[in-house]
């Protein structure tokens, strides 16, 4: 580590300028103070969608906004580097599944946050797509929560979406939750998730699925919205005690801390079995469901098994 430069008042000062700093990035060796530290975030979030072109001439984008830390972030970079794109226009979308002393306080901010940024938003809900909330779905079987509700957050969104009209829909995933759904798919065995892209076009048959986020840390995001004045501290989802994922994240956030890196090292270590299996059939065909008519890799999707399971 280089040693910063010092203001009169004995504080680290921007490297690009004689600002005061407000964060140390590891991984560049700087400090940078407000406007150059957003300058950043906003310039590797415009890498990142150029070098895969994840956004095109005429897309019109879906913003899966829940209201939290990551897609709140991904909403306003999106909204501003709008004028760099020719006809791209955003949609927000709001999934309530109907998570009682949760979601009300999200969806609060996520109305907020669209009106003062003029982007168009729609609420769907569990309830309006399979007659229920996913607390009733999940009485006697909360331990099914996030497979649960991932199903259906997914069909909620994907269905919205090609209801506005969307050409493809964008996720609030960052670098750590990249690193994390490596891990977790490592552990499962499951080498068709852990190589499957959803950002690839699929003839028609569902939206490609973009992450502008991918390479910003979790941590760099909450100190993009801190120093903006747009961190809110929202409660948690009471059934993340029950995900796999909150291990991972907790397991890998002590490795990060201990061996700076190893959430890259994981993310190119996913790249390279990648290319790898490039060509090989890892994945079973897309079919269409028998009773929805949506793609899926058997003869029923997820959602109409959960349907039956339901006795809906």
């Amino acid at each position: 580590m280089a040693a910063p430069d010092i203001s009169p008042a004995g504080a680290p000062v921007c490297v690009c300028c004689t600002e005061p700093a407000v964060v140390y990035q590891w991984t560049t060796d700087r400090h940078l103070c407000t406007t150059h530290f957003i300058a950043d975030i906003e310039a590797r979030v415009h890498t990142t969608i150029a070098e895969s072109r994840q956004i095109r001439a005429g897309d019109r984008i879906a913003v899966a906004f829940s209201g939290g830390k990551d897609s709140t972030a991904l909403l306003v970079i999106l909204s501003r580097l709008l004028p760099v794109w020719t006809d791209v226009s955003l949609v927000a979308i709001t999934v309530d599944e109907g998570i009682a002393g949760y979601r009300q306080d999200t969806i609060r901010v996520a109305k907020t946050l669209t009106k003062k940024l003029g982007v168009e938003h729609r609420i769907v809900s569990f309830k309006d797509l399979i007659g229920d909330d996913l607390d009733t779905i999940l009485a006697g079987r909360e331990s099914q929560a996030c497979t649960v509700c991932g199903i259906l957050r997914k069909k909620a969104l994907m269905d919205a979406a090609k209801e506005a009209g969307a050409t493809k829909i964008a996720t609030g995933h960052n670098l750590d939750d990249e690193a994390q759904s490596v891990l977790m798919n490592t552990l499962r065995g499951d080498l068709p998730r852990l190589v499957r892209d959803a950002g690839k076009e699929s003839g028609g048959c569902f939206l490609p699925r973009i992450k502008p986020l991918s390479g910003i840390y979790e941590k760099e995001i909450a100190s993009y919205l801190f120093v903006q004045d747009l961190f809110l501290v929202l409660p948690e989802c009471p059934y993340t005690r029950y995900a796999l994922r909150a291990e991972v994240r907790s397991m890998l956030s002590t490795l990060e801390f201990r061996y700076p890196g190893t959430m890259q090292h994981l993310i190119e270590s996913k790249k390279k079995i990648e290319r790898y299996c490039a060509g090989a059939p890892v994945m079973d065909a897309l079919r269409h469901c028998r009773e929805c008519g949506d793609p899926c890799s058997g003869e029923i999707c997820q959602v109409c098994r959960l349907r039956h399971s339901l006795g809906k």
